[in-house]
């Protein structure tokens, strides 16, 4: 006897499939309000990007800071025109 592999897709949990993928393309193209994210996924999802921010700060944070033109701050007034 053998399982059923488990799936999170949602083309299962859809009652009116053809089999065909086109039909569950159409499907939810017709119906955007029964399709969404699950709960899970997206507090995941908020979860990955906050420690993505996080991490992008910290680096940012560490970086050595670099003058971009310095030899418009070393001139005097009057020169470089």
């Amino acid at each position: 006897m053998t399982r059923r592999k488990k799936t999170r897709s949602l083309a299962d949990k859809v009652t009116i499939r053809t089999g065909r993928r086109k039909d569950y393309k159409q499907w939810r193209h017709d119906h955007p309000d029964e399709v969404a994210s699950s709960r899970r996924f997206t507090a995941k999802k908020q979860d990955q990007r906050k420690q993505q921010a996080a991490r992008k700060l910290e680096r940012m944070k560490q970086a050595q800071t670099i003058e971009i033109h310095p030899e418009k701050n070393s001139r005097p007034e009057g020169e470089g025109k």
